[in-house]
């Protein structure tokens, strides 16, 4: 997708003197074959400095990948590895890191070429601890060459989330609406993890759509609009000003990205978008979160940061939700119960008013938005997508920085599923194992807004470790517990 990065990591083996600097090399080569022959190997960089107790072979190979353009590395301990020049290595590369260490092939290494790295990575472990140097250990971190290739691929999704953050500027237009005060965005934990934020005034935005009016580039964009909608366009009255608002929003980000190079953007979209700008920007967000930059309504910072995260992590369009409404005990009894293995408490409907991309739904329609209509005139409320989710595996997360200025985040895996929501908006029918308790005893308990972030597919396991590298305590990293196993908040006799 556009505005994600490119990993490219460095394999830099490691020696310890008193081991053969051969058996490092050897089995880093049989490293990067395995990771050639099941993955796409310019995703690597084979560093053919092995480093041993020496300082200066450790600045030799940091060189060498900053050359080579590696902006992630893997430390791999080829045999019991130098607790000190490895971990240097990874204190002075400035990106995201891992280790992993090499198992023992067969019966016949243990005689003599045995490399005894399961215990070099517990001296990595603490020397990286000594050093308050971050890294990403896998869960068991000791492998052969095929295991070890799988781990590096497995760190891609982690390192580009890293990494993106750290090059990441989010662009906001407006306060939030009032009573949207659970939107709320302390920036002091944006600066911490390395992402710039740009503040703006609707009033600047506004004066930036009128200075795009007549733009000469609204017919290729409303032509553009027209083929997505299909059968769906039913305002093509609003098209042009939509056309000319998403130039409005790219030219914004590209004249104001700065020395970033990714970029996402929040923006106000009621109360007074409607009357000022006369029409809701509802499709226009979808389709940027589609062509890769998430869009967040309600001025939610966290939100739009949530979706990047998910973006980068899947390589996938994702959308932002409110976990809105419970499912009818009819549609339940009718539509889920004995068809799909769900509590009634497991079932809920994600909603918003149209961010969802068209390519996310089953169906879609361009049309007014019903909830704005209520109180304002219907022609100033066009221009929000309404249409069912498409069925399939989806990862329900944010991460929020609370009012007192910490990180927390939460993390659930489980579907849309293929029952018609009979309702309007971008919605969908979702089901989360146990989401009534974790709706309680996380959501509720933990303080989260409303929105939600969600990816297409399942890559909870990836988010824990980008959550985890990037500073969230463990702690803080709430997901749904199975049945049996209790919140400290749940009451044991319930």
């Amino acid at each position: 997708m556009n505005n994600t990065p490119v990993m490219k990591i460095g394999i830099v083996g490691v020696s310890r003197d008193c081991f053969p600097a051969s058996l490092t090399k050897t089995r880093r080569e049989a490293l990067v074959k395995a990771y050639a022959a099941k993955y796409d190997a310019n995703d690597i960089y084979e560093c053919p400095i092995t480093i041993i107790e020496s300082e200066i072979d450790m600045v030799n190979a940091l060189e060498d990948i900053k050359k080579a353009g590696c902006n992630a590395l893997c430390v791999f301990l080829g045999n019991f590895g130098p607790e000190i020049s490895e971990t240097l290595l990874a204190k002075h590369f400035d990106g995201p890191k891992m280790f992993v260490a090499a198992a023992e092939e067969d019966i016949a290494v243990l005689s003599a070429d045995r490399g005894d790295a399961y215990c070099g990575m517990l001296n990595a472990g603490y020397n990286l601890q000594l050093r308050n140097v971050n890294a990403y250990i896998p869960e068991y971190p000791v492998g052969d060459a095929e295991d070890c290739a799988d781990m590096i691929h497995d760190f891609i999704p982690i390192a580009k989330a890293t990494y993106a953050l750290q090059h990441l500027k989010i662009i906001s237009f407006g306060p939030r609406p009032m009573n949207f005060l659970a939107c709320n965005a302390p920036i002091k934990q944006l600066y911490n993890l390395g992402v710039e934020i740009e503040e703006n005034s609707e009033l600047d935005l506004y004066e930036s759509f009128l200075k795009h009016e007549g733009d000469e580039r609204i017919p290729e964009v409303v032509k553009d609009m027209e083929e997505d909608l299909g059968a769906g366009n039913k305002k093509p009255q609003v098209l042009a000003k939509l056309a000319q608002y998403e130039l409005t929003l790219k030219d914004w980000v590209e004249g104001h990205r700065g020395y970033r190079e990714f970029v996402t953007l929040t923006t106000k979209c009621w109360p007074a978008f409607q009357t000022m700008f006369g029409f809701v920007p509802c499709y226009v967000n979808s389709r940027l979160t589609g062509q890769g930059i998430p869009v967040s309504c309600e001025v939610d910072i966290y939100g739009t940061l949530s979706e990047f995260i998910g973006q980068v992590v899947s390589d996938d369009i994702v959308t932002l939700l409110d976990i809105n409404n419970t499912i009818p005990k009819e549609m339940y009894e009718n539509d889920i119960k004995g068809k799909f293995d769900y509590k009634f408490t497991d079932t809920f409907m994600g909603f918003h008013c149209g961010n969802t991309c068209t390519k996310k739904l089953a169906f879609c329609e361009m049309k007014n938005q019903a909830i704005m209509a209520r109180t304002l005139p219907v022609e100033v409320t066009n221009g929000t997508l309404e249409g069912d989710i498409a069925p399939g595996e989806i990862t329900f997360f944010r991460l929020q920085s609370t009012a007192d200025g910490k990180l927390r985040s939460y993390i659930a895996e489980g579907e849309v599923l293929p029952v018609r929501t009979h309702s309007f908006g971008s919605i969908g029918v979702f089901a989360i194992k146990e989401m009534g308790r974790f709706y309680r005893h996380v959501l509720i308990q933990k303080g989260f807004p409303h929105h939600g972030a969600v990816a297409f597919g399942k890559v909870g396991k990836t988010l824990f470790e980008v959550f985890k590298y990037i500073g969230v305590p463990v702690e803080e990293i709430g997901f749904n517990q199975p049945e049996g196993v209790r919140y400290p908040t749940e009451n044991p006799w319930a």
